[in-house]
């Protein structure tokens, strides 16, 4: 419903969000190598075998072949709790969490640390992906994006910096300016909403809600020292 474009709310204690670009280059590298079949051309089979398959994840992690996945390529299964979270399902998929995360990353690396904000994104993307696991355990659809991950990251930027605005384009054409709680909190009532009445089996709902748990969750102990919950700074943009 909303794209978010741009914040106006200045780093305090880092000069330069580090993580979070890196962390965009990334997910851009593995998608143009990987995925687009112009560098590395992999089988949709290979592919599969970096992303969290339900039944198959839980078959393996409790039987006996704990570290085989599917497909031509042998990876851990358990590793697939975090490489699934750096390849998308197309363009729009990546570049969609992509802008969540640069507009709203740089300010919970801010309010962490470098090293904790690597740390809390792989977690929020770990328990997202665990969630749609045992909420979903019979599913065989692969599950890859970093909406989990990202979902954690909202979560965070919701509870410190309610207030800040934000410039967001509505419906992907009318920019308007907003409260990150409007604009975010719209966001996670549709992930809700979804969950309940979508019909597209193929969205990871119950990611984004583990995500999004994790996030809130782990922001109230990653947060540096003095680090106050619902900023009232409304800061422009």
């Amino acid at each position: 419903m909303f794209v978010p474009l741009h914040d106006t709310n200045p780093l305090k204690k880092i000069s330069f969000p580090y993580v979070t670009v890196g962390l965009i280059a990334l997910n851009v590298a593995v998608y143009v190598v990987l995925q687009t079949g112009w560098v590395v051309p992999l089988e949709d089979e290979d592919l599969s075998a970096f992303a969290v398959v339900p039944a198959q994840f839980l078959a393996n992690t409790a039987g006996d072949t704990p570290f085989l996945a599917s497909g031509g390529v042998l990876v851990p299964e358990r590793l697939t709790l975090v490489t699934y979270m750096f390849l998308h399902g197309g363009w729009v998929h990546l570049i969609g969490n992509m802008l969540f995360l640069w507009v709203f990353g740089d300010n919970i690396e801010d309010a962490m640390g470098h090293m904790r904000f690597i740390m809390f994104y792989v977690m929020c993307g770990i328990f997202a992906a665990l969630s749609h696991t045992y909420m979903l355990p019979h599913s065989d659809l692969p599950l890859i994006g970093a909406s989990g991950a990202v979902a954690g990251v909202i979560a965070a930027y919701l509870i410190l910096h309610p207030k800040v605005k934000v410039w967001v384009l509505a419906l992907w054409r009318i920019p308007i300016r907003i409260t990150a709680a409007w604009a975010l909190g719209i966001w996670i009532l549709a992930q809700f909403a979804n969950l309940f009445f979508a019909s597209e089996e193929a969205v990871a709902w119950w990611a984004h809600l583990g995500g999004l748990l994790s996030g809130a969750l782990l922001i109230l102990f990653m947060r540096r020292r003095g680090v106050v919950l619902f900023d009232r700074t409304r800061g422009g943009a």
